[in-house]
């Protein structure tokens, strides 16, 4: 499980989930095991500690 340290980054990978680049440039968390698109980070920046797709990180729906 990935934690907040409060110092700017997280220890540990999110797993479960990965995130992809939207058109709009904006990037987009999906759940890996039900395919379910969930929150949309609106600054352009990626999530922390989320396996970008596809990179291999989590396999076999993790």
């Amino acid at each position: 499980m990935a934690k907040n340290t409060g110092n700017g980054f997280r220890r540990g990978a999110v797993t479960g989930r990965t995130q992809f680049e939207r058109p709009d440039d904006l990037w987009q968390k999906r759940d890996e095991r039900t395919g379910r698109f969930m929150e949309v980070k609106d600054d352009g920046k990626p999530f922390k500690g989320v396996a970008r797709e596809p990179d291999g990180r989590d396999t076999d729906n993790a």
